[in-house]
């Protein structure tokens, strides 16, 4: 029997789907609204390019047809040379321990964050830097490809944080195939590009920024990465949930996702990888945004204490864990007479849901009653923190506001809180404890479980406790 003519048509017709632009979720026709993420109107049509060339075969037959020699022969894992891979410093401390050292040639990075965040200012500090670096080395320049600003605006800005080199290289554009030909043309040892939603290629249908146009410009600059050995930092923007914009898949074809994060009104600034192939993801750079750009900061304590560590009610400081780095944050408490029907509860930094619980503890199993009290707890710094650690220094901070009782200079405190009062354990006690230590404290409240595991601190007396009321007894002895 003779093969009808739809299966031996040497050609396929185009594929038509459409692709959530907020999270990538495909569907085979369009829809209003987003099954994956609910939102509406961002279904946007893609055209998947149709296959040309041999007709159709069985599996077997394919594969035998598409198998050709290798260039390069595989060979057993411990004769595969690593150093082409071995991590190299930026310059900026902050983003190589976030990298896990530095970063890797022909490593691809995307840098996302909300508006206004800092973004491009970090990478133009990392990019001068770097072009530092290289030319001590005798390497080539550092490419820095803008197509959100003018060449102009970035070199205002450069002169502002200090952040000009003769390695550096900058450009303004917006076309793919320009980008390539400054490649080309420079050599560079490494490509920054802000951002990757701007850039567009004249080969493929729909505007810049759309999920056809991104796919294809990640998926070129990769490729370039990973022949050249270039390693390239991609700036991409957010959504209004703070996901990134653009194909789910950028995500996965990248080698590691940085995430930008910091209050608008704040000088704190935290980035945090959410995806590595070289590296952790535990771990967190601080970077401090003033008017001379963004400077990291190795010790970030000064952000996070108030300045004043004389005894005052309401205070108590204790340390969180971002990652694998300990984070020290003084926790604030007012506690004042309310002159309306409903008291307030209102926090900045913490989680709004465990401070409510630590209120309903104290009352039930303290007889701390705030109910006819306007209740505000803040930490210093603009220190976000929700780990259940901070339930303990959150509670002996409302009990010294209440009652109006200063808690001592050097008493840090850290432990979940159960509904029954009891003082849970909490992970990561013995970095915590040498990271108090190290700022000065002499005093810390811990739980009781796990406490006769811990090795003495010196200059630190530990107080182990077992329940809410212990904890305050020891942090308030006069209340």
């Amino acid at each position: 029997m003779s093969p009808s003519p739809a299966r031996s048509s040497t050609s396929k017709k185009a594929r038509t789907s459409y692709i959530c632009t907020e999270c990538g979720w495909e569907s085979p026709k369009w829809l209003g609204q987003c099954r994956e993420c609910k939102a509406w109107g961002t279904l946007t049509e893609f055209v998947e390019a149709p296959a040309v060339g041999a007709p159709a075969m069985g599996g077997a037959a394919l594969a035998r047809a598409a198998a050709v020699r290798p260039d390069v022969p595989a060979q057993p894992i411990g004769e595969v040379s690593a150093e082409a891979a071995r991590a190299r410093p930026t310059g900026v401390g902050e983003l190589d321990r976030v990298l896990g050292g530095g970063i890797v040639p022909g490593a691809v990075v995307l840098l996302a964050g909300e508006p206004g965040v800092g973004k491009s200012t970090l990478l133009l500090d990392v990019a001068a830097k770097a072009a530092a670096v290289s030319r001590e080395r005798g390497e080539g320049p550092v490419l820095y490809v803008t197509g959100e600003e003018s060449a102009s605006q970035v070199r205002l800005r450069a002169e502002r944080i200090e952040a000009i080199d003769p390695a550096l290289l900058l450009a303004s554009e917006t076309e793919l195939g320009a980008l390539l030909g400054h490649i080309e043309d420079t050599g560079p040892s490494l490509l920054v590009v802000d951002s990757v939603q701007t850039i567009a290629s004249a080969q493929v249908e729909g505007s810049a920024g759309g999920v056809t146009q991104v796919r294809a410009v990640a998926g070129t600059l990769i490729a370039v990465a990973k022949e050249r050995g270039i390693p390239v930092l991609l700036v991409g923007h957010v959504t209004k949930d703070g996901g990134i914009a653009g194909p789910r898949v950028l995500e996965h074809l990248v080698d590691v996702v940085c995430q930008f994060e910091g209050a608008r009104h704040a000088r704190l600034r935290l980035l945090r990888a959410a995806k590595n192939r070289y590296g952790p993801t535990d771990e967190v750079g601080c970077f401090d945004l003033g008017d001379r750009g963004i400077v990291g900061l190795e010790d970030p304590s000064g952000l996070f204490l108030s300045s004043a560590r004389s005894e005052v009610p309401g205070t108590c400081a204790t340390v969180t864990l971002e990652g694998r780095r300990p984070m020290p944050v003084e926790v604030q408490a007012l506690v004042a007479a309310t002159h309306a029907g409903s008291p307030r509860r209102t926090t900045s930094g913490l989680d709004h849901s465990r401070v409510a619980m630590a209120l309903a503890v104290l009352q039930a199993r303290m007889r701390v009653d705030t109910s006819s009290a306007d209740v505000y707890l803040s930490t210093v710094g603009g220190a976000r923190t929700g780990e259940p650690a901070t339930d303990l220094p959150v509670a002996i901070a409302v009990v010294s506001a209440a009652r109006n009782l200063p808690t001592p200079a050097g008493l840090v405190a850290f432990g979940e809180v159960g509904l029954t009062g009891e003082v849970r354990a909490t992970v990561g006690i013995q970095r915590r404890l040498a990271e108090a230590a190290r700022l000065g404290f002499d005093r810390a409240i811990v739980p009781l479980a796990g406490s006769a595991e811990l090795r003495p601190v010196p200059g630190m007396q530990v107080l182990p406790v077992s329940h809410l009321g212990e904890a305050i007894g020891a942090a308030l002895p006069r209340g």
